[in-house]
């Protein structure tokens, strides 16, 4: 499988985590690309913050930081993932944290193929294919 999961400084562990990686597989399918190598890290707000200060010179926490290395159609990248901001966020937005924790890494995928979130258009059109995907998450595996 080309979707590979990791864990950095956390005890957090992904549920269902084979369903998920073949889910996402499909995501990229869908969007017209090919899954070449695709890698998922979860960890803390603190050390996501340093990759967030290192790599984008922004000093503040945020819930998921994607690396593009795709070339063509093929998607090669890391997406690093705060659980403890996807809690966080699950609680302020009122939502179960394993949808909450979909819906970052659908976002990161998304970013891969080709979405942006920059201008309040391309925001909404983001929120309107991880609401779609995470239906179909829903309704393929009674998610």
């Amino acid at each position: 499988m080309s979707v590979r999961i990791f864990y950095d400084n956390t005890k957090f562990r992904l549920q269902r985590s084979g369903i998920i990686k073949a889910f996402i597989e499909k995501i990229i399918q869908t969007e017209n690309r090919i899954c070449e190598k695709l890698v998922y890290v979860f960890t803390t707000d603190e050390d996501l913050k340093k990759i967030n200060v290192q790599f984008l010179n922004h000093n503040y926490f945020t819930d998921v930081i994607t690396f593009d290395y795709s070339e063509d159609s093929g998607i090669r990248g890391e997406i690093f993932m705060s659980i403890d901001r996807i809690r966080d966020n699950a609680r302020v937005y009122n939502v179960k944290t394993q949808e909450e924790i979909l819906r970052v890494m659908f976002h990161g995928v998304l970013h891969l193929t080709g979405y942006n979130d920059i201008t309040e258009e391309e925001k909404i059109m983001m929120r309107a294919r991880e609401d779609f995907w995470l239906e179909k998450f829903r309704l393929d595996s009674d998610g």
